[in-house]
């Protein structure tokens, strides 16, 4: 049996990883700008995550959610501190893209509506809610097309406002900072405009905080340096540091009842014992703060070149969109120069590194990226 063949594989095969280090199977030192898509949040193989994972699968790996787990007690309330969301529930589950899927299904159900607002060049995950939510025809299939959803620019609250006014609108779903779609940030202005249109109109506000959020912008959600408190919050990616794991952040007014969400893995020993790692190396080495300053200074020190259109994001979220396909720059940073970069879209090179990320590590992509535009 071979693989179903649906990625575009690098020539790289990594096999040990440290904090933002990677060693592929030839010994080949590299420098990790992207996380394996924003993922991995404190590092690779941090020592006090590794042993949290260890000392967990010693004690007991797997239950099922039939029975009491006071790791997802712990964790909600570790969340909650963390945040300054203590007064919502956690619903845990396993993927960012199941996060989405949950919020609309609960946005639906506390509203009794069935059609979700959403914006072009969103990227929401690939099950069949959240990939008909995401903005890519060439990913949704005529089966995921089923489902009612609407596109409107970001940015343009009349014509979300002209949409919610149709009445059939169960939520409002945006991402903290658009990630796929080009590390575009929505304004202040306009995510206070959608919290306050969704409220007229008896509509929940979704934050997508799947990529942008567990530290990655220097506060713990992105929407948080807007002002603006959602009705759902989903996360993924960071929240375990590589250990599949997902959750919504659901704010009080929300009903819960037996039965209306459910998973099988979500919330698992293992899976809550990573996210708490993750919470304390986060809170112990000071990474928000970290992700700020060292993004800070790689958006201010990127050289000034014709080849560079604009620079966009916050913290260690950050789309370097250039007037030209990067496909060879991309090429030539990670064969050539062995750092790990992502893209967006043909001419943006993005860069989600670990929150540990030094300035030293910093001024060496800066360097090489100099001499690459050269």
């Amino acid at each position: 049996m071979e693989l179903f063949d649906v990625y575009s594989l690098f020539d790289v095969t990594p096999v040990r990883a440290q904090g933002c280090t990677v060693w592929d199977q030839k010994g080949q030192e590299y420098l990790d700008l992207y996380g394996g898509h924003a993922v991995i949040s404190v590092g690779h193989s941090h020592p006090r995550y590794v042993a949290a994972l260890k000392e967990q699968l010693d004690r007991i790996g797997f239950y099922s959610n039939s029975v009491r787990n006071p790791l997802q007690e712990e964790l909600a309330r570790r969340i909650g501190e963390a945040s300054g969301y203590g007064d919502y529930s956690l619903f845990l589950d396993n993927s960012g893209a199941e996060s989405n899927e949950n919020a609309a299904k609960l946005a639906s159900f506390h509203t009794g509506k069935d059609r979700i607002i959403a914006f072009r060049r969103s990227f929401h995950g690939r099950t069949s809610g959240a990939v008909a939510m995401t903005d890519n025809p060439a990913i949704v299939s005529p089966f995921n097309a089923q489902h009612k959803v609407t596109f409107c620019e970001l940015g343009d609250a009349a014509a979300v406002e002209a949409e919610l006014a149709r009445g059939d609108v169960a939520g409002v779903i945006v991402e903290g900072i658009q990630g796929c779609g080009g590390i575009h940030v929505p304004s202040q202005e306009f995510l206070q405009d959608l919290s306050r249109l969704c409220k007229r109109h008896g509509a929940v506000l979704i934050l997508d905080e799947v990529q942008s959020g567990y530290g990655r912008t220097g506060k713990f959600f992105a929407h948080q340096w807007t002002g603006v408190r959602p009705d759902i919050i989903t996360m993924g990616k960071g929240i375990a540091n590589g250990f599949p794991c997902g959750g919504i952040l659901i704010a009080p007014q929300f009903q819960a009842r037996k039965g209306m969400l459910g998973t099988t893995f979500g919330g698992n020993y293992l899976a809550c014992a990573a996210a708490l790692a993750v919470l304390d190396i986060i809170e112990q080495e000071d990474l928000m703060a970290n992700a700020l300053s060292v993004g800070e200074h790689i958006m201010a020190s990127l050289p000034r070149s014709p080849r560079i259109k604009e620079v966009r994001g916050k913290g260690l979220m950050i789309g370097i969109e250039m007037a030209e396909s990067v496909a060879p720059l991309r090429r030539a940073l990670l064969y050539d120069n062995h750092i790990f970069t992502g893209v967006a879209g043909q001419n943006m090179i993005r860069l989600l590194p670990p929150l540990c990320l030094t300035k030293a590590q910093a001024d060496h992509f800066l360097r090489t990226f100099n001499k690459l535009l050269v």
